[in-house]
């Protein structure tokens, strides 16, 4: 358990500096930008006064950056479940978003907490739906690290949960 993201960041940084695939992704919590017309990302993902850029959208380089699940030079941007499912890394890197919060002894789903285009209408996709479809996004990010898994949650209350279980 990390206790901001610059910290899990850290974590990851000095596993992937020893030569191991890493990765750090988050629920698609945060607008995802289109790359500005100069190739580079734009830094998305903010928590305080940390932040870093969405991965690529698509499975071809924009302006020179790499591919992030891809290229081990892929490590600063976040990557979210629609380019982590399917990959494994030696170590993973979760930010644990409001989407998904522990209240009154049990998980929350929070639709207001997600910025999924996917998932925000509930035309489209039942409260039952988002439940269950939150809740897949986090077990996939939280399972692709092969030998480890760091976590930094956003929300106090189920950090302090998560806390009390590591």
């Amino acid at each position: 358990m990390a206790s901001s993201p610059a910290e899990l960041e850290a974590w990851l940084r000095a596993q992937h500096e020893q030569g191991y695939g890493t990765r750090l992704t988050a629920g698609y919590c945060w607008p995802w930008s289109d790359p500005r017309r100069d190739g580079t990302l734009v830094p998305d993902v903010r928590i305080g006064d940390w932040e870093r850029p969405w991965n690529l959208k698509g499975d071809r380089s924009v302006g020179g950056a790499p591919l992030w699940a891809k290229d081990p030079a892929g490590f600063g941007p976040v990557g979210c479940i629609y380019t982590a499912q399917g990959f494994e890394y030696d170590y993973a890197g979760v930010i644990i978003v409001p989407d998904l919060v522990w209240r009154d002894g049990g998980w929350l789903a929070v639709r207001e907490g997600s910025k999924d285009p996917a998932f925000r209408s509930r035309t489209a996709v039942s409260d039952t739906e988002f439940d269950r479809l939150v809740r897949h996004v986090s077990k996939v990010l939280l399972t692709r690290g092969m030998r480890g898994v760091g976590i930094y949650c956003t929300d106090k209350e189920t950090r302090a949960l998560l806390g009390s279980l590591v």
